[in-house]
């Protein structure tokens, strides 16, 4: 597939009454509601509080692919590139209709809808749910359990999101898209399964590499059999984390947004035409591993309690009402040689203060600080 057809497409099939971070069985449902004269859509469970999970199945191929989003509640632009993605293959003039006829996709667009509403990475019972894959606590991994036996999946497709602080290798270039083919034993052996997972990735990589160049990146794929991921390749099914990061300046994820958007159709393309089995997997070592080398804004070179160091600020994600708001806090400290900002402000040894006039200190919050004399927006939205 060509990257422009592909832009041409999300162009197109871009569903619009969805955006930004905050996504919830609210926003979902008119969607749903709208798409249940193409689609085979359920309630397949209730979350903790009660709260409807919803599953859809889509084509009428022969290859399964399972695929999950909002495991964790904060995560949702895995979610918004789906109904892209629907739009997409429900409409015959999108000229992909050769996916539905080879594969059957199994959707769960919220698996973690008590999170979603609450904006948190947990359920309503505290628990994470990405490592409760083998004890089954909760109500929403039996949820998950019960598609994938009852599904019985080819392929399975993990959907994430991951904060702003990862590199791709480390380096200076942020890892806007993240894969893994998640190990399945101590040994982190190269079992078939992964290198089929490994060989749908490697496509993937040759194709975002045309539009963000060195901002791809994996996850170390140290073996926790408690995480889906995992469980799922131990059982001898091709697993795909995906995960969708940070683009310059788009803190609504509405840049990644699209770049998921490829992916799914890169790699769901590659498996409708092919029969893989994984012999095309050396790709995926080209991949640099993630790194932790961001952080949201560096103020270089300011003078803190009369020492020449770095300001490292991250901002912290609030929701307000249904909207998701940034705050700037100050988290590090010190000479910060080994990390980059995605925006970097140079003090040029200019005393750093607090809007009020005070010393800058680690857990302070606001949108701007003082250089100079003068106030220095941190946010610009």
């Amino acid at each position: 597939m060509q990257i422009e057809d592909l832009k041409a497409l999300f162009s197109r099939y871009k569903e619009g009454r969805i955006f930004h971070r905050y996504i919830t069985n609210k926003h979902i449902e008119p969607l749903l509601d709208d798409l249940v004269k193409f689609i085979n859509f359920e309630t397949i469970g209730e979350s903790v509080l009660g709260n409807p999970i919803y599953g859809l199945k889509i084509g009428k191929g022969e290859k399964r692919v399972l695929m999950w989003s909002q495991m964790h509640g904060n995560e949702s632009t895995t979610t918004k590139a789906l109904f892209d993605l629907l739009n997409t293959l429900l409409d015959s003039k999108s000229k992909l209709t050769h996916i539905l006829d080879s594969c059957t996709l199994y959707i769960i667009p919220i698996l973690n809808p008590d999170g979603a509403l609450a904006y948190t990475r947990i359920n309503a019972n505290e628990v994470d749910l990405n490592r409760d894959a083998q004890n089954l606590t909760q109500p929403e991994s039996n949820v998950l359990r019960k598609i994938f036996e009852s599904f019985k999946p080819h392929y399975c497709y993990n959907l994430h999101g991951q904060r702003t602080i990862f590199s791709a290798g480390t380096t200076n270039h942020s890892a806007t898209v993240s894969f893994l083919s998640p190990a399945q034993d101590d040994d982190c052996t190269l079992t078939p399964n992964r290198k089929v997972a490994m060989e749908i990735i490697g496509v993937m990589n040759i194709a975002l590499q045309k539009v963000i160049p060195n901002q791809v990146g994996v996850y170390d794929d140290a073996f926790n059999l408690n995480c889906v991921g995992d469980t799922f390749q131990n059982e001898n099914i091709p697993t795909i984390l995906f995960e969708a990061g940070h683009f310059d300046d788009d803190y609504e994820r509405e840049q990644t947004r699209e770049l998921i958007y490829m992916s799914y159709l890169i790699s769901l393309d590659y498996i409708s035409k092919n029969e893989i089995n994984g012999s095309g997997y050396k790709p995926y070592f080209d991949i640099p591993e993630n790194d932790k080398c961001f952080l949201d804004i560096i103020i270089r070179k300011a003078k803190v309690n009369n020492e020449l160091v770095d300001v490292g600020i991250q901002f912290q994600e609030y929701l307000n009402g249904n909207t998701i708001e940034f705050m700037p806090k100050v988290i590090k400290i010190e000479r910060l040689d080994g990390f980059y900002g995605h925006k970097e402000i140079e003090a040029n040894g200019f005393e750093a203060l607090g809007v009020g006039g005070e010393l800058l200190k680690e857990g302070y919050e606001n949108v701007c600080v003082i250089l100079n004399n003068e106030k220095v927006m941190l946010l610009s939205k």
